[in-house]
């Protein structure tokens, strides 16, 4: 079962749609026994940085997460800001993040004639070719983004997919079951569905 981490950001029911939808086993909770007990973790995020890690820290959940993540090698997914969370911190706020990624998280620039947030469809290109999170993913996979803000890592050999929207940046990122993803994969259809399948895949080998 994926558990899909309820911290109290707001409407998350649109991941667990879409995982149902591809015959994926996944519940929302911020329970700790079924936390403990999944085989795989989404951590989604929306809205400002510093209001998701508040939250989070506030559930008091982030000891088992570490738990599950580095002692149990439990795959996991951040989706937007949950994806940005996993780094050292952001340009958005002043509080640390997560710190499991060595990357930080800094804004698209404003100069570059394009709207801030970055509001609608982008292409992707593959900064790696062999990672499971992207088998069988088309080459002109294409996703749904909503941010203002990109996640700039310093190991480029972490970086799995890049986009452009007025400079390039790191759409999604991994290292070894750490996983996250800029984009929203619940709202780009054959893509998205296939990012989260191959998550979805992941969990059989654990």
């Amino acid at each position: 079962m994926i558990a899909i981490i309820d911290y109290d950001i707001g409407n998350i029911g649109a991941v667990e749609n879409m995982l149902l939808r591809i015959g994926a086993k996944c519940k929302i909770t911020s329970d700790a026994s079924e936390i403990e007990a999944a085989s795989g973790l989404i951590l989604p995020g929306n809205g400002a940085f510093d209001a998701c890690i508040s939250n989070l820290r506030a559930s008091g959940l982030i000891p088992l997460l570490e738990k599950q993540v580095f002692q149990k090698n439990t795959p996991i997914l951040g989706i937007c800001v949950g994806a940005q969370m996993l780094g050292h911190g952001s340009e958005e706020g002043s509080l640390p993040g997560l710190g499991w990624l060595d990357m930080s998280v800094k804004r698209l620039p404003e100069n570059s004639g394009l709207h801030v947030p970055h509001m609608g469809w982008g292409e992707v290109v593959k900064r790696q070719v062999n990672h499971p999170l992207l088998k069988e993913l088309e080459d002109d996979a294409r996703y749904y983004f909503v941010h203002s803000y990109y996640m700039d890592s310093r190991d480029r050999g972490i970086e799995l997919l890049g986009s452009t929207y007025g400079i390039d940046f790191c759409a999604a990122v991994a290292e070894k079951n750490i996983m996250g993803v800029q984009f929203h994969p619940e709202k780009s259809h054959r893509y998205g569905k296939r990012i989260l399948a191959n998550f979805s895949e992941m969990q059989k080998a654990v």
